[in-house]
């Protein structure tokens, strides 16, 4: 990968936002979940999909708080308008885990 300047990283906004609501998305290509996530006033809710099935379910996503990308561009992923990129790591069978803070942390609180 290119190396980048720390300037460049200040331009990624990753915030934490609690999960408010989750459904399955079974009409994408692949296995999904869809997401609405509240930001805290600033940012207010958001939406996204995420094809992280192979460790969670909609239920246990609801409430729980992720970290995401506000400021890339909205993106169609089929039928459902993402808003966010929600951040995780593939594991080694090949799933993503969600990287969440492991404190309690206010909804919108900025990543550095």
């Amino acid at each position: 990968m290119d190396e980048i300047s720390f300037d460049d990283f200040l331009k990624v906004d990753i915030r934490v936002g609690k999960v408010t609501r989750a459904e399955p998305y079974p009409e994408a290509r692949k296995p999904a979940i869809k997401m609405w996530i509240d930001f805290g006033a600033d940012l207010g809710e958001r939406k996204t999909s995420a094809q992280i099935t192979a460790h969670y379910t909609p239920q246990e996503l609801v409430g729980t708080k992720v970290l995401a990308v506000v400021n890339f561009p909205a993106r169609q992923i089929g039928r459902f308008m993402s808003e966010v990129l929600v951040l995780g790591v593939t594991d080694v069978a090949g799933g993503v885990v969600l990287i969440r803070p492991d404190r309690e942390v206010a909804a919108g609180g900025r990543m550095h």
